[in-house]
């Protein structure tokens, strides 16, 4: 069949959850149908239409993003609008028009649109067989009931009203959508839409992409992956060298932390041994020589591709409570779970300490994600949706 996908990120290099995400998807797709696509691309991204795509979709369009600031809010008018104000803001006439022009010059029997970037379309492919592919829910959700000052609090409850209820309209437009995981699926049916078909397609990796990496631990080394860009990244490591780091040391005076990805010119808090490598194309080596990965995350949704990666490179996690969800992981099993700084530090004390936990929790893992994670394995339940919605 012929297939219309609609891309908030340019897939390829795919260098962060969302475009590997989306390129696996493709790549998936594109085994059984003829792709075209449709895709939004940053400026500061070095794009390759020509590149490994080219074998995958046919045609490509590339359009800019105009990305959204929340920090240019005006209140007063934020309050009257029904709409979402991220949404206004980065609306394009453009990619409206161009998904018309292109429905409109080839027959499609399906189009998939990509995250709520691309969702905000529906108008354009009204009447078609369409899918809501990732719809997000858990970011808003937990803001909206986390505490914060009566202020945000209010901001963000109000943002969680306007969301989801502009989310239960969008998705009268579609007939099928997918999740990553269990509790966004619980709160889209309780508190967005009751109605639309929810698929679960977790996050996944292509396992047979780790298998040349082999384990090798240097002692003592920790590390986590990810942009400090991403505000829960970054949140994420201040909490851990502020708070956790100091116990871990007290104790083990030689631990040494390597943070990987763009750090946006953000700062840390100031503590020895910890080493910003900057983005690096390629970070399953330093993984796989890590003794143990870190996903200290405290906010946000989805599922933690860098706790995947850690597991298929048999690098042990330690996570959040957090971190960890959306994840068939038990704690103790597959990977530990603290959520305090004490608890935290002790779980990866041990991980440094005892090699014995670490190679059984660390194989664990990998079998964890053979068996639920790996695109071979998940495939083709996306494939069936597909089939089923068409």
């Amino acid at each position: 069949m012929q297939i219309l996908f609609l891309s908030r990120w340019f897939p390829f290099p795919p260098t962060n959850g969302s475009k590997l995400r989306i390129y696996h998807l493709l790549r998936g797709l594109a085994q059984r149908n003829k792709v075209s696509l449709i895709s939004y691309y940053s400026d500061k991204e070095g794009i390759s239409v020509n590149g490994a795509l080219r074998g995958i979709c046919d045609p490509i369009h590339v359009i800019p993003y105009k990305g959204f600031d929340p920090g240019n809010s005006k209140i007063p008018l934020d309050l009257l609008r029904i709409t979402p104000r991220s949404v206004l803001d980065t609306y394009s006439v453009q990619v409206e028009s161009l998904i018309r022009k292109e429905l409109q010059q080839k027959k499609y029997d399906l189009v998939i649109a990509s995250q709520f970037d691309m969702a905000v379309y529906a108008k354009a492919v009204a009447g078609m067989p369409a899918i809501f592919e990732e719809v997000e829910t858990g970011f808003y959700y937990d803001r909206a009931n986390n505490g914060y000052s009566k202020l945000k609090r209010f901001r963000h409850k109000l943002t969680w009203l306007k969301h989801r209820t502009y989310l239960g309209k969008l998705l009268d437009s579609y007939r099928a959508c997918t999740v990553v995981s269990e509790k966004e699926s619980l709160i889209l049916q309780r508190d967005v839409s009751r109605a639309i078909d929810i698929k679960i397609i977790p996050n996944c990796i292509d396992l047979n992409s780790y298998t040349d990496y082999h384990r090798d631990p240097q002692p003592n080394s920790l590390i986590f992956t990810g942009s400090l860009k991403f505000a829960p990244n970054y949140e994420a490591m201040c909490w851990f060298i502020q708070e956790v780091f100091p116990i871990v040391q007290s104790h083990i005076p030689a631990a040494r932390l390597t943070i990987t990805g763009d750090s946006g010119g953000k700062q840390l808090p100031r503590a020895s041994n910890v080493h910003l490598s900057g983005f690096v194309p390629d970070i399953r080596r330093m993984v796989a020589s890590a003794s143990v990965s870190l996903a200290p995350i405290l906010n946000g949704g989805g599922t933690r591709l860098k706790i995947l990666e850690a597991m298929a490179l048999r690098s042990p996690v330690v996570a959040t409570s957090k971190g960890a969800e959306g994840l068939d992981g038990i704690h103790g099993e597959h990977l530990l779970i603290a959520d305090d700084p004490h608890s935290y530090a002790a779980a990866v004390i041990d991980l440094l300490k005892d090699t014995h936990l670490n190679r059984r929790i660390s194989d664990n893992a990998f079998q964890l994600v053979k068996s639920n994670y790996d695109w071979a394995v998940v495939m083709p339940r996306f494939l069936e949706l597909v089939e089923s919605v068409v």
